[in-house]
């Protein structure tokens, strides 16, 4: 298979401060008024700004002079359903914060449809260092930090996988066992109901999973998309994690499924031009493991035996595209004017080529 051409690739939305997107807008007079009733010595409205990654819900800067916060809410048009849930994702970190010190401070939850229309969360912004495609302007990371760096976050995910359910009030999170057969199913429907004219089918890749998919190796607290950008490092100390962000998927299930998500955006030095070129995260700076030490590091961590990992990683990348998609669909069909999207189609190519590529792989243990 001829790896696809990198000079037409969409580039990944980099998720930077800036002016709030039209149609985008918050009645901040609204959201001023509801937060009062949270939080005491507020004075004038807030300077608001908007990040300009929402690829899933919107999400926004609310700059006090007191407090500095964040506001999430659900984007407009078409969603999946059990997507864009406000009150579990509110709910789900502030079980969290006791037994996980990395999930941000919840403000408060607002139901009320007159406030903005759709339910929203505040919660308090974590000032700190987010890693995007490039290192922030004048941060270097020679090789033994980078390295350092990218192993203190896969301890951090660790850590959120052994974190006990029950003890965190979240056993009724998900479904439990059976949650990687689910997942199939679950993203195969996804990516059918948002499928465009102009990008593949995936059908070969779908059948491959449902064929190939593995019992649980056990079931716990996961992310749902863990990555460098929803991680906070400390500026002072890229190698510590001071938060973790967007816990919109999380529920319970297989921890290696957790980890296949999170290999989906784990692009190296080596791999194809097209990979390099939509990169939103540094892992192929000198110092940083591959996929394969990833996967390595984490089994061992974990305490769990070898496993092939080629089912985990088509699927991280399956659901990426799924994920890529459903964007797209509300670009597509005018529900979201972010120009970021606009050429997300062709990550849905990109993807099913990637995905082939694996399935042809003759399994050889590992990533």
């Amino acid at each position: 298979m001829t790896a696809p051409d990198a000079s037409s690739a969409p580039s990944a939305p980099r998720d930077r401060e800036g002016a709030v997107r039209a149609g985008e807008e918050l009645d901040v007079a609204a959201v001023d008024a509801w937060l009062r009733g949270k939080l005491d010595g507020l004075t004038g409205l807030p300077e608001v700004t908007q990040y300009s990654g929402g690829a899933s819900n919107w999400t926004y800067r609310l700059k006090y002079p007191e407090h500095d916060l964040v506001l999430r809410r659900p984007p407009a048009g078409t969603k999946a359903k059990s997507a864009h849930d406000m009150k579990r994702e509110f709910q789900v970190q502030g079980a969290l914060a006791p037994v996980y010190p990395y999930v941000p401070e919840m403000i408060g939850l607002c139901d009320d449809l007159a406030v903005l229309g759709s339910d929203f969360y505040v919660m308090r912004r974590i000032p700190g260092v987010i890693l995007r495609g490039n290192l922030p302007k004048g941060m270097v990371l020679d090789a033994a930090t980078a390295r350092r760096m990218a192993l203190s976050v896969i301890d951090r995910l660790v850590e959120l996988h052994r974190v006990d359910p029950r003890a965190a009030g979240l056993e009724s999170l998900g479904k439990g066992v059976g949650y990687a057969r689910r997942q199939i199913a679950g993203w195969s429907d996804r990516y059918r109901k948002a499928r465009t004219w102009n990008v593949p089918r995936f059908e070969a890749v779908m059948k491959w999973l449902e064929r190939t998919a593995p019992d649980d190796v056990r079931t716990c607290v996961i992310h749902g998309d863990f990555r460098l950008d929803n991680v906070v490092l400390d500026p002072g100390d890229p190698t510590r994690v001071v938060g973790i962000l967007d816990w919109e998927m999380a529920t319970l299930g297989d921890p290696l499924m957790d980890l296949g998500n999170s290999l989906a955006y784990w692009v190296e030095a080596a791999d194809d031009p097209v990979g390099r070129a939509i990169r939103r995260q540094p892992t192929h700076l000198p110092g940083m493991p591959t996929r394969r030490e990833v996967v390595d590091y984490y089994l061992d961590r974990m305490g769990l035996p070898p496993v092939d990992f080629t089912f985990y990683e088509v699927y991280g990348i399956f659901r990426l595209a799924g994920i890529a998609q459903q964007i797209y669909f509300r670009y597509h069909h005018g529900q979201t004017r972010n120009p970021a999207f606009r050429r997300f189609w062709m990550l849905a190519h990109y993807l099913e080529w990637r995905c082939r590529r694996l399935m042809g792989r003759r399994p050889a243990g590992g990533a």
